[in-house]
């Protein structure tokens, strides 16, 4: 049993922590939230003993383990398997004493122990860890010095989980991880058989890997059961009922005031006025809960553009002449919601950098709308900002025209406020620092924006956020994100990436998520779902066929019908005879020119309509 009780502590004299206290039963999966500085860190800092308690204790079973991830791992020439092993310091030293004792009494009591660790069998759970994060077998044999800073964290995760600490302290372990691995670990952690305490704004990873949420608010802890969603509901009504009795209560006081200042003077009322004073400082206020800042996002709306936007016939695409993806033929309107899926090192962020033109192809065809805008936000991104400008000087750089008052507005619009937008961007906090990158990527209103993993650093607030501006947004959105929360209320298509190619997934996001938590649990699934695809594989084909084609008549209809509403509107200001009055010429001429391409676009709309409704007639037979 983890027991927190009456801990005080301040940083800087701005206090964290005033009297809080909760108690994490051995065993539990708990959440811990609250806002972005409120001192979720901190609290992971004060219970490893790192920093000193200025009042109040933590208190743990004796010999307890207490885990958390190195924030770094070395890029020495240790393989990654023999790097996890090595976190069981325990395993580790027994084996090397077992190499040298002599005495045989010792010599039982290490294999004893052994044994009991269940150290035999560590190798396999070490490299079914480290499978689960995104490393095959060949990739666990090689050393760590072959892998970037993002895949080594992922070693140290690895590392933490396979030690198995008595209290198992992780701070948002899913922001270097995929989909896959997020989902990996969500499984992981709720068979975890010790104590789990994980920061984290994965909504997902709360709801279905913890069974409580320890909430760090106004200085305080409070531990609520169940996961996310439940403690949204649970918080919601309390906060309603807590507002109710403040109101209650202030106007009790302002009664009781009222009485007080109007017979306090006279005798007759006086000791019934005093009377009245006691109670009033008897009784206690009560503050009413705050409301959570507005974080809203305001993505700029670009024009529509005629279908499609972008589309790809028989596209080669990869590095140093490799081809990763091989003969794509896929496309995009301006109302798609296009989520991709598939493992790390699949090619998802290789198709991202092709359609945002920032990959060329290798052969095929790539065709681009004449006037189409990208915008395109990737997490490394974030990382190449000058750290020491401010965010209205990365925004001045952008746009050095525009006026210093628009800039702030815009600045405003993604949450930089006054103090945040003249503030350089090495003191910003993450995500401050993603909201700025996402303000850049959308500066120019972009027909299709492209995010790869956008929700880094963003707290529950500001992914809430990101969730109804990009479903208030005009454009086309792809997104890449281990967030299934934001992909399932945003993305209405899913593309799967995998074996060098791209093709649409029939089932739904939680079918998906089944399928890959099935594979993690039986070793022989990769094998069987191949001979599965084999033996499916035109089933599967004619499936995905017929929901394409069904998606795809929607939105030629969709788009005809938006066309046919504007054509209507241009034909109504053409029939204003007020538009031909003299000295108008040039205004009439640019309605007319309007409307001609309207009713091209129609010409064009109505043709794909007609074909998309003939290829779905000859699927459904």
């Amino acid at each position: 049993m983890l027991k927190i009780t009456d801990i005080t502590y301040s940083v800087e004299g701005r206090p964290l922590f005033e009297g809080a206290s909760a108690i994490v039963p051995a065993g539990h999966k708990i959440g811990l939230v609250g806002r972005n500085g409120a001192g979720k860190t901190t609290l992971f800092r004060l219970i490893r003993g790192e920093l000193a308690l200025e009042g109040g204790t933590i208190s743990l079973p004796a010999r307890a383990r207490i885990g958390g991830v190195a924030q770094e791992v070395p890029g020495n020439s240790v393989s990654l398997l023999d790097t996890v092993l090595a976190a069981d310091t325990e395993r580790a030293a027994l084996l090397a004493e077992a190499e040298t004792a002599q005495d045989p009494a010792r010599i039982a009591e290490i294999q004893t122990r052994l044994a009991d660790i269940d150290a035999w069998s560590a190798e396999a759970r070490a490299s079914a860890i480290l499978r689960g994060l995104g490393f095959d077998a060949a990739a666990q044999a090689r050393p760590c010095s072959d892998f970037s800073g993002g895949w080594r964290m992922r070693v140290a995760l690895a590392g933490v989980l396979f030690a198995q600490p008595d209290v198992l302290l992780l701070d948002e372990p899913t922001n270097y991880l995929d989909l896959e691995g997020a989902l990996w670990l969500e499984s992981y952690l709720a068979r975890y058989p010790h104590t789990v305490i994980v920061i984290s704004h994965d909504r997902g990873l709360l709801n279905r890997a913890v069974g409580a949420i320890l909430h760090l608010d106004n200085r305080k802890l409070t531990l609520w059961q169940g996961g996310y969603d439940a403690f949204v509901k649970a918080r919601a009504a309390a906060q309603a009922v807590q507002a109710a009795e403040a109101k209650k209560v202030e106007a009790r006081r302002a009664h009781l005031q009222s009485f007080v200042d109007r017979f306090r003077a006279k005798a007759s009322k006086a000791t019934q006025a005093q009377a009245r004073l006691k109670m009033l400082e008897r009784l206690e206020p009560i503050t009413a809960p705050e409301e959570a800042k507005s974080r809203a996002f305001s993505f700029p709306a670009p024009e529509q553009l005629s279908p499609p936007i972008l589309a790809l016939e028989g596209v080669s695409v990869g590095y140093e002449g490799r081809a990763v993806l091989r003969n794509l033929s896929l496309r995009i309107d301006q109302d798609d919601r296009i989520a991709l899926l598939g493992r790390n090192g699949e090619g998802k962020s290789t198709l991202s950098k092709l359609l945002a033109d920032r990959l060329a192809p290798m052969g095929g065809q790539v065709t681009r709308s004449g006037r189409l805008r990208v915008g395109y936000f990737a997490q490394h991104q974030v990382d190449e900002l000058h750290l020491d400008e401010t965010p209205l000087q990365h925004l001045a750089r952008a746009l050095p025209e525009e006026a210093p008052v628009r800039l702030r507005a815009r600045a405003a619009g993604f949450g930089l406020m006054a103090e945040q937008a003249e503030t350089v961007v090495g003191r910003l906090s993450g995500g401050q620092k993603a909201r700025l990158s996402l303000l850049l990527a959308t500066l120019s209103a972009p027909h299709l924006l492209i995010l790869d993993e956008p929700t880094n650093h963003l707290d529950m607030e500001s992914r809430e956020a990101l969730v109804e501006a990009l479903n208030a947004y005009t454009g086309a959105v792809v997104l890449v994100s281990h967030d299934m929360h934001l992909l399932g209320l945003v993305a209405d298509r899913l593309w799967k990436v995998g074996g060098g190619a791209v093709a649409p997934y029939a089932g739904d996001l939680e079918s998906y998520r089944a399928e890959l938590l099935a594979g993690e649990t039986d070793q022989k699934a990769p094998a069987r779902a191949e001979e599965k695809a084999r033996r499916n594989q035109a089933e599967k084909a004619g499936r995905e066929a017929l929901l394409a084609a069904r998606a795809e008549a929607r939105r030629c209809e969709d788009r005809v019908e938006k066309l046919t509403e504007m054509i209507e509107k241009l034909d109504a200001i053409l029939a204003d005879p007020a538009l031909y009055e003299a000295g108008k010429a040039a205004e009439a001429e640019k309605w007319q020119k309007k409307r001609a391409e309207a009713g091209e676009g129609m010409a064009r709309a109505e043709a794909l309509w007609l074909e998309a409704l003939e290829r779905l007639e000859a699927l459904e037979g």
